[in-house]
């Protein structure tokens, strides 16, 4: 990749917003990127992982998997480029991998090895505050969501539980949950919890099958 394409597309990543043209140019001869190109159907990190690298998708569709801590459900999200995979696993207590990562289409990736994102992040200022932005960001969400206003009724509570558990707000996602345990999960009978989901389904939010719930577009249920 010549350093003009690979400028274009480090600009679409707010890792690297407010880099000059002569410091991302510079950044470019510099620094030990990897491209990476992987057919449809291959895995990228598995959950668990250790952080080894950042994957900056350029190209491509993938599909995301976040499992529950007792294994007893999942949710897929498909999510398309650009998207920086995970950048929150790169520090902390766990700095592994959460989700588990697989091509939907051939895929492009960039890639920056954990020892030179330190070194950027001595070396360019901007990208250290842009990090650091990204992860106050992330944090302070994560930290009002015990504030919000409870939801009012069980159909509220179903879509906040859809969208607690989403990496992205928007989107297609496919949760592999029993409805007992999605009855559990929001505190109310099965039989409630059935009579929500095949409401939503008549109006064309969500599909249910044996097990499976999808959801073509989680944007639609929060309108």
């Amino acid at each position: 990749m010549s350093d003009f394409r690979l400028y274009d597309s480090l600009l679409r990543f707010p890792l690297f917003q407010g880099l000059s043209r002569a410091e991302l140019l510079q950044l470019a001869g510099q620094t030990k990127f990897g491209f990476e190109k992987l057919a449809a159907g291959k895995t990228v990190v598995r959950e668990g992982d250790a952080f080894q690298h950042f994957y900056f998708l350029i190209g491509g569709v993938l599909s995301v998997t976040t499992f529950s801590d007792d294994r007893h459900y999942n949710v897929t999200e498909r999510l398309s480029a650009p998207w920086l995979l995970q950048p929150e696993g790169l520090f902390g207590a766990n700095p592994n991998h959460q989700s588990t990562v697989v091509t939907l289409t051939e895929s492009h990736f960039i890639t920056l090895s954990k020892d030179e994102v330190l070194r950027l992040l001595d070396d360019f200022l901007i990208i250290r505050l842009n990090l650091l932005n990204m992860l106050a960001t992330y944090s302070q969400r994560r930290g009002r969501w015990p504030w919000r206003k409870a939801p009012a009724n069980l159909r509220q509570r179903i879509i906040r539980f859809f969208l607690d558990h989403s990496l992205y707000p928007a989107g297609p996602k496919t949760f592999r949950i029993l409805m007992n345990q999605l009855a559990q999960e929001v505190g109310d009978s099965r039989l409630d919890v059935s009579h929500v989901l095949n409401a939503m389904q008549d109006e064309g939010l969500l599909r249910l099958r044996r097990g499976i719930i999808e959801i073509p577009s989680l944007e639609h249920l929060l309108m």
